[in-house]
């Protein structure tokens, strides 16, 4: 391979995936009553008994990637001879760039030899795993490390990730809410439509009544905003919602220009921790520059 593509669990993506096109997983941890724990492993996870935990008050600490980290991952590639394009979660949402790019500093003073790229992928769970999954592609492709990040860092903006949440509370405790005062709660069946902005934040913009026309106001974003070009793979992520997830996939399948692929993940325990139980997430790209819209 002409360089090695590095990202963290935050993207969310299935590990058979990542063995089967050599992508480098570098995880986050959480602490459950003083004990951490990782999700290297996605066949591992326990999804149901996780959030079913969170249903029952169970508070989730969690932390950035420490530069330490990164570089224990990172290195062995370098001495290997490979130059590293890595992918992160948004800055807007963790400080685990801010390390990524640290740890690179001090690497390079050691392989100065080396190249290392960092993208910032202004995005969460499938929203940074779709980086991912082009820039591998990219490269099998043949295109070089250079060219990926370039790309990568064109089309970041291009991503869209919409979302819902059952409860604001967990977005609002783990202060990842940009416009918590504009958010409305949970009552009486009201549902918030959130996104990630331009600038990789969280923001609440919409509410829609109800859980069944949620789901359809996200499909329905799908539908105004999905590029008009070639058939895309898509994500979408949940929270111990299974159901809503396929049924939000069917949705997505009937549209005007459906999807190649529809990938569905349970989401990761980390970020899965600030939105909380029956978050249903959906990750596409778009016509243009959509964060704006």
């Amino acid at each position: 391979m002409s360089f090695a593509i590095v990202t963290d669990t935050s993207a969310n993506l299935p590990t058979p995936w990542a063995e089967e096109k050599n992508v480098i997983v570098a995880p986050f941890s959480y602490l459950i009553d003083g004990e951490e724990f990782v999700c290297l492993d996605t066949r591992e996870f326990k999804c149901g008994e996780y959030y079913q935990s969170l249903r029952e008050g169970l508070k989730i600490t969690t932390s950035q990637i420490n530069p330490q980290r990164y570089m224990d991952y990172m290195e062995p590639v370098l001495k290997g001879g490979q130059d590293i394009l890595y992918i992160g979660l948004s800055s807007g949402v963790s400080g685990s760039f801010a390390s990524a790019q640290i740890a690179r500093e001090q690497l390079l003073e050691n392989y100065p030899q080396r190249n290392i790229r960092l993208v910032d992928s202004l995005g969460a769970s499938l929203g940074e795993g779709l980086l991912v999954i082009k820039a591998a592609r990219l490269r099998e492709e043949g295109t070089n490390l250079d060219e990926t990040a370039d790309f990568l860092l064109k089309r970041r903006r291009h991503i869209y990730q919409v979302f819902t949440v059952d409860d604001l509370m967990y977005l609002r405790r783990g202060g990842r809410l940009s416009n918590a005062a504009a958010a409305i709660g949970t009552i009486l069946g009201i549902k918030p439509v959130l996104k990630g902005n331009e600038a990789g934040k969280i923001v609440a913009f919409g509410k829609i009544r109800g859980r069944k026309g949620v789901i359809a106001a996200l499909a329905g974003h799908y539908e105004r905003l999905a590029a008009e070009t070639e058939a895309q793979i898509i994500g979408i992520s949940h929270g111990d919602c299974l159901e809503d997830a396929e049924k939000l996939a069917a949705l997505l399948a009937q549209s005007s220009r459906p999807p190649a692929e529809i990938m569905i993940v349970e989401h990761e325990p980390v970020t899965g921790s600030y939105l909380g139980p029956g978050a249903l997430a959906l990750y596409f790209e778009g016509g243009g520059d959509v964060r704006e819209k």
